[in-house]
């Protein structure tokens, strides 16, 4: 029997997307033109729609479908805004930030696996994000974004990311550490003072150089 990609994908959106509040039409649009299994690792390829967890080596982990779905509709992306993502992955998710029309910057700390991203984006034609290979676990370069997203978790989130957002910005990040993390949503509402939403519970493997909290020593 040959393997149906469209429908695979059709209940994805139908059964994992829609029932974890994914609503936003835009948002399932993008998850039917913006081609999952093209950032799948190879080996994975067969399990690029399933509600799990992809291994893309050195213990990295690509979020599930629901999770991509979920942080882009909670980020609420504009065309035109500049996005800064830490940790590319696979680059799927930054081709949805993307194709949602943002200037993105995304960081990876590994030449690899920024390599691997850069290509396929290239590939795909998304021609409005860079890929910079560096340590973005507490922050990167200079520039302000509209919108800041890490995707792996941080037991303590850096104080750098809130400096780097824009008027009106948003931030998501997972903060805390196993068993129990939040998927935290900041957003700049007034300088100085931004209003943050636990979205919901995870587990996420964190950003290499996260930084930590202070132990207390005796």
């Amino acid at each position: 029997m040959t393997f149906d990609v469209e429908r695979a994908r059709f209940n994805m959106v139908e059964q994992q997307i829609r029932t974890w509040e994914v609503l936003d039409p835009q948002v399932l649009d993008l998850l039917f033109s913006v081609k999952r299994e093209e950032f799948v690792p190879e080996a994975h390829r067969s399990l690029a729609f399933a509600d799990l967890e992809l291994p893309l080596g050195d213990g990295q982990l690509m979020w599930t479908p629901k999770m991509e779905a979920r942080v882009l509709q909670s980020l609420a992306i504009k065309p035109g805004e500049n996005v800064l993502e830490i940790g590319t992955g696979s680059g799927y998710f930054t081709a949805l930030l993307a194709a949602r029309g943002a200037n993105v910057t995304s960081v990876e700390i590994d030449a690899r696996r920024a390599a691997l991203a850069r290509a396929r984006l290239a590939r795909h034609g998304f021609a409005r994000v860079r890929v910079e290979e560096g340590d973005g676990s507490r922050g990167f370069g200079r520039g302000s974004y509209h919108a800041i997203v890490l995707t792996g978790s941080t037991p303590v989130l850096s104080e750098a990311f809130e400096k780097q957002l824009a008027p009106g910005g948003r931030l998501f990040a997972v903060v805390g550490e196993p068993p129990v993390m939040k998927a935290r949503l900041l957003r700049w509402d007034a300088p100085g003072a931004p209003t943050s939403t636990d979205l919901f519970e995870t587990v996420v493997p964190p950003l290499i150089n996260a930084p930590v909290p202070a132990r207390f020593t005796f």
